[in-house]
């Protein structure tokens, strides 16, 4: 296929599918990103109408939803918990659905914030340490 110089100048393969869109590099023609007489007056009436519903609305939008602390209540009712299992603070699925109902947060919020208490508060025992390590399966070399 010997190649041929298109509209644009340039060159393209004659089985090659071609066209203005191809070879226009994303450029888009003036009249077709300007609005025409009626468009750009319905544009106007629209703004008109509903410009401050729409700015407030993009306002709205652009704007990052904050994460707040949890309620004073519920932070008081998980530390509770935290106090008197400070020990192993890894409540069961039962211990978290209990707090869930009394604190009226969801579990993942539950989680997170055990999560969250262990990784700043916590810090195993060393006997709970070795107890974990004794415990945890995988082959152990004996010394011979």
């Amino acid at each position: 296929m010997a190649p041929e110089i298109c509209s644009c100048n340039c060159l393209a393969n004659e089985g090659d599918a071609s066209s203005d869109e191809d070879f226009s590099g994303g450029e888009v023609e003036a009249s077709e990103t300007q609005p025409r007489g009626e468009d750009r007056d319905l544009k106007d009436r629209l703004l008109r109408k509903f410009g401050s519903h729409i700015s407030t609305l993009k306002l709205e939008f652009s704007k990052k939803k904050k994460k707040g602390k949890l309620p004073k209540e519920a932070r008081q009712t998980l530390l509770e918990w935290w106090i008197v299992h400070n020990k192993w603070p890894y409540p069961t699925e039962a211990d978290k659905i209990a707090l869930a109902k009394s604190t009226g947060l969801d579990q993942k919020q539950i989680n997170n914030w055990f999560i969250n208490q262990r990784k700043r508060h916590w810090k195993p025992s060393e006997n709970m340490q070795f107890a974990l390590m004794d415990s945890m399966p995988g082959q152990y070399y004996s010394a011979d």
